[in-house]
């Protein structure tokens, strides 16, 4: 159950954002191998005054934070890094610049879905 927020300056369409959408997603199912329907996805939208990036930047930036249970592996963590990129540059021409993921896993306790602490599922 990835939590997705994907931080970009406003002015983009709904299709663009759609796609942003789904290029996200899709570089989950294939990395981390989650369900389709596993979509928990928002994006923020900043004003340009409010939403500072290195002068290369273009306007198309993005920062995109992934929440995970913890245990996936570097090399799904790195595949999904890859394969969301890769996607995004080739759907919708963001620069590979402009993409910057963070990946972050509470512990399992930290988790709350229903009113109910998520358990591991080791236990």
């Amino acid at each position: 159950m990835p939590l997705v927020k994907i931080n970009m300056l406003k002015g983009k369409d709904s299709e663009y954002k759609k796609k942003v959408f789904d290029c996200v997603h899709s570089g989950l199912i294939d990395s981390l191998g989650i369900e389709d329907w596993d979509r928990f996805q928002r994006i923020i939208e900043y004003d340009k005054s409010d939403y500072e990036t290195a002068p290369a930047k273009t306007d198309n930036f993005m920062i995109i934070e992934l929440t995970l249970f913890p245990g996936r592996t570097a090399e799904q963590k790195r595949k999904a890094i890859e394969l969301i990129t890769d996607r995004l540059c080739s759907e919708l021409g963001i620069l590979p610049t402009d993409v910057f993921i963070v990946i972050d896993e509470p512990p399992f306790e930290n988790w709350g879905m229903g009113g109910k602490q998520k358990e591991s599922p080791r236990k």
